[in-house]
């Protein structure tokens, strides 16, 4: 049942609906919102616990109006200021079961309303579904030569990986739970490391330290980009071992995101609880952060765990093209490390502290 569900449900109430499920040892929790087609009905959100991890489940829970406008869980009040005399559900009961990668539920509200859904889950693959264009170094330069200076963000990767945030490959899935326990256990811990003492009701502070957190290698829902292509490339080869350089079979890849068509402006502000899918570009102040400068760096914050599926129903939708890669072999790894080091682009440049020095001599002194 882990993962994220997303499909369409049927009965009274005919719509979009979202499933986060996590598992815990013993059980599932999650969170679940519903997106009627119908606007005469508001989105709803529930939090749900299972009593254990046997395909059939049930439970009865309590309901929250949505705010159709920035997807965000409303209170009682908030909701019955904007629609006053307005009834909505408060309790929902829920069964159901589930097989491998189908999920089947039942649902009734508390207002006699009755849902249902069976989803079928596509079998996920850490390989990435978007066809690379193979080039060379020099290729991929000339390439990159031709693409607007501020049009476009990159993301360099060692193998073809399919987009996925590290929040999403250690196998979590409820940014509800993200934001309300593991946040605040973050801060905790940082708080003596850090010379900035992060005000967590300021978004632009909570989205700062957010990022603090994925740059020191905690999983966060964030995606890093870069609006240097050579930055872009650096972070590609940079894992790629010396030994494995003739390795004609593998390429590293980087991505190629259409910033301008797909969000012109990006955001400093960022809001993880939103409801709806999201795939948001953010650039966030450097607060203790040295090395989000160097590293040209951007942002993207999304609670979508098929990142790459998310996007192409987007192009299919607009008629447009946002996302591309180019695959590099692994063989021009020492010719574009070298290349990128006369440009500047190194470790110790891009890691600014001991371990970037230390890696940066690694590179230049040692063989493997």
């Amino acid at each position: 049942m882990k993962g994220q569900w997303i499909g369409r449900t049927s009965g009274d109430q005919v719509g979009l609906i979202i499933a986060n499920v996590d598992d815990r040892g013993d059980h599932f929790s999650g969170v679940a919102c519903t997106f009627p087609d119908d606007k005469s009905f508001l989105p709803s959100g529930i939090s749900f616990n299972t009593k254990d991890k046997r395909t059939d489940f049930s439970f009865i829970t309590s309901t929250a109006p949505i705010n159709p406008e920035t997807g965000l869980p409303w209170t009682w009040e908030e909701f019955q200021k904007r629609f006053p005399g307005i009834s909505h559900s408060k309790k929902i009961e829920v069964s159901g079961h589930f097989e491998e990668n189908e999920l089947f539920f039942n649902a009734q509200t508390d207002l006699g309303l009755k849902i249902e859904s069976h989803i079928t889950k596509k079998p996920f693959s850490d390989i990435s579904d978007l066809p690379g264009e193979t080039k060379t170094w020099d290729g991929y330069k000339k390439h990159v030569a031709t693409l607007s200076e501020s049009g476009y963000l990159f993301r360099g990767q060692a193998e073809p990986w399919k987009l996925r945030t590290a929040f999403h490959r250690r196998g979590r899935y409820d940014l509800w739970r993200f934001i309300n326990e593991d946040i605040p256990k973050l801060h905790l811990r940082l708080t003596g490391r850090t010379e900035h003492l992060f005000n967590l009701q300021n978004p632009q502070e909570y989205g700062a330290f957010l990022n603090l957190g994925q740059h020191h290698g905690f999983p966060t829902p964030l995606l890093d980009w870069t609006f240097s292509p050579y930055a872009a490339a650096f972070f590609a080869f940079r894992n790629v071992p010396k030994k494995e350089a003739t390795n004609e079979k593998k390429s590293v890849r980087v991505f190629i995101f259409n910033q301008r068509k797909w969000n012109p402006v990006p955001t400093p502000l960022v809001n993880l609880g939103t409801a709806w899918p999201t795939f948001s570009i953010m650039e966030f102040l450097a607060i203790d952060n040295e090395r989000a400068i160097p590293q040209q760096a951007v942002t993207t914050v999304t609670n979508i765990d098929d990142i790459e599926i998310y996007i192409r129903q987007k192009e299919d939708l607009n008629k447009e093209k946002y996302l591309m890669a180019i695959d590099i072999p692994w063989s021009e790894r020492d010719k574009v490390i070298k290349e990128l080091s006369y440009m500047g682009i190194t470790a110790g440049s891009m890691f600014p502290g001991l371990d970037g020095a230390c890696e940066e001599l690694r590179e230049k002194l040692f063989d493997e």
